[in-house]
């Protein structure tokens, strides 16, 4: 997986992987007895609650992995109007944030297969959400993982919400 534009190299390209090329590098970081921590999102217009997050989860182990939704997976998710980034654009950010080590694309309507792919040792999700309530809990103890939920330390302007940021703008729009 490339973000080349026009010929020219990405610094972030390394980071950027497919699901398959992305599993052997997590086998050989966990072979040197490095903690993956996995946390996945649509992560569309990056925000500081995004960046705050990202930064917590990687706090959590040794390597940062995220897990993007595609653009056709957004749409499903979050309605027609979603994305406002296009899926590469949005891998690029993550890419280029030095928190993160690794970003793939998955199109399904859940981590579940990519978790399964990959098997990391932790997998974080943000403070508004509870593990029972998460369809990817099992699939994380099938691989030996465990779920860390990470706690919000500040609501933001916004309450840290993509959705509340393209309400205001919409509404600033407007007035």
């Amino acid at each position: 997986m490339n973000t080349k534009n026009n010929g020219s190299f990405r610094a972030v390209d390394h980071k950027l992987m497919r699901r398959s090329e992305l599993a052997k590098a997590i086998q050989e970081a966990k072979s040197q007895g490095k903690k993956v921590v996995f946390t996945n999102g649509c992560f569309d217009i990056l925000h500081i609650g995004h960046i705050r997050y990202l930064q917590d989860a990687r706090s959590c182990g040794d390597l940062l992995v995220v897990g993007v939704n595609s653009d056709a997976s957004v749409r499903k998710l979050k309605g027609p109007e979603r994305p406002i980034i296009p899926e590469f654009e949005r891998l690029e950010v993550l890419a280029a944030l030095g928190c993160v080590d690794y970003v793939t694309l998955f199109s399904e309507d859940t981590p579940i297969e990519l978790i399964l792919a990959i098997k990391p040792d932790i997998h974080t999700k943000g403070g508004d959400y509870k593990i029972e309530d998460l369809s990817e809990a099992e699939a994380v103890k099938t691989v030996g993982g465990r779920i860390q939920i990470v706690p919000y330390t500040d609501t933001g302007t916004l309450g840290w919400s993509t959705s509340n940021l393209i309400k205001k703008i919409v509404s600033d729009v407007k007035s």
